[in-house]
């Protein structure tokens, strides 16, 4: 039943999005943060300690309830429960308006409401960015946003819902990417920062926790662009970037839609004494060699948009023949 889960879901997510400051959030923002302050003493083993703790007891919770009602009440119960946790773990919505308003700006020729709406969503120095480099830019918060909201999600989500896991793969995935991101950038100054070998600690199972999906997104996306340039793209160019997983998803997408990407990171804003808060980008900006393709223009946000809802429903279109095939067989 895993593809009425994710359906149902991401419809309900269109509907009546999340807001950004729930409840739900809040509650698993308090429980990491505890988590670090009362089991983070500087050593890789209390680190380990930490991460085991604040991802994976949400994910047994959540695997319990959905085996709980599973025996007690009946499937359509877990079928709602994975919807439920689905709603809170992936969307379009918890992104989309960023894009939509800087999109909406440049269209109208207002460049510098653009620059102002991009260093508001990334909390970096935007001010002198030519339109290029705008649209640039946010092309390669938004696909990354993309896959950690939505094709992340649903890659952990239905190899462990095929295995009897329900929705253990979204929490599992979800308190992954959110570990690395929250210890990262850790800003509060009345909070005990969390320790580097933490935050090594959840760099590297973030990695690890990634490496699968990010290349199924990466093919993805060439299914559904142009296959030829996005597999060159992706073989030649995505060691370019910083991260080995984010540089397979741009390479990918800079050749599907022919965009040059890379190039001259945004530098991020201080907030007094403290680092860039969690929530406002994907990982601290560092510089890359650009790809091939295009230079960006305002065409290619739109192509962006195909590409990622054409993934969408090449998802959701696999996940309907292997839910069919089950039922037949």
């Amino acid at each position: 039943m895993s593809f009425f889960a994710i359906f149902c879901a991401l419809l309900l997510e269109q509907v009546r999005p999340l807001a950004r400051d729930n409840a739900i959030h809040g509650w698993l923002r308090a429980w990491v943060r505890w988590s670090s302050d009362n089991f983070d003493a500087g050593k890789s083993l209390h680190g380990w300690t930490s991460w085991a703790l604040a991802v994976l007891l949400p994910t047994v919770v959540a695997l319990a309830v959905y085996w709980m009602l599973a025996q007690g009440i009946g499937w359509p119960a877990a079928v709602l429960w994975n919807v439920v946790v689905l709603y809170g773990t992936l969307g379009f919505r918890q992104f989309s308006h960023h894009f939509t308003e800087i999109r909406n700006a440049l269209e109208a020729g207002d460049e510098l409401q653009a620059r102002e709406h991009l260093a508001a969503w990334q909390r970096v120095d935007a001010s002198e960015l030519p339109r290029r480099e705008i649209v640039r830019h946010v092309i390669e918060y938004s696909v990354l946003a993309a896959h950690r909201h939505v094709f992340g999600v649903l890659a952990w989500f239905a190899v462990l819902a095929a295995l009897g896991l329900g929705p253990a793969g979204a929490v599992f995935y979800r308190m992954a990417e959110f570990v690395s991101r929250y210890w990262r950038y850790r800003a509060n100054p009345q909070n005990q920062p969390a320790s580097a070998a933490l935050q090594q600690v959840a760099g590297v199972a973030w990695t690890v926790v990634d490496w699968l999906p990010a290349r199924a997104t990466a093919l993805g996306f060439a299914i559904v662009g142009s296959f030829e340039d996005a597999i060159d793209s992706w073989r030649h160019h995505s060691q370019q970037f910083p991260s080995d997983n984010d540089g397979v998803i741009l390479a990918a997408t800079s050749g599907a839609v022919n965009v040059r990407l890379g190039g001259e990171a945004l530098k991020a804003k201080p907030v007094g004494n403290a680092l860039q808060p969690f929530e406002a980008g994907l990982q601290p900006p560092q510089d890359s060699a650009s790809t091939p393709g295009r230079e960006p223009e305002l065409a290619h946000l739109r192509s962006v948009v195909g590409l990622v809802w054409r993934t969408v429903v090449l998802c959701l279109g696999l996940l309907a023949l292997l839910t069919l095939a089950r039922l037949l067989g």
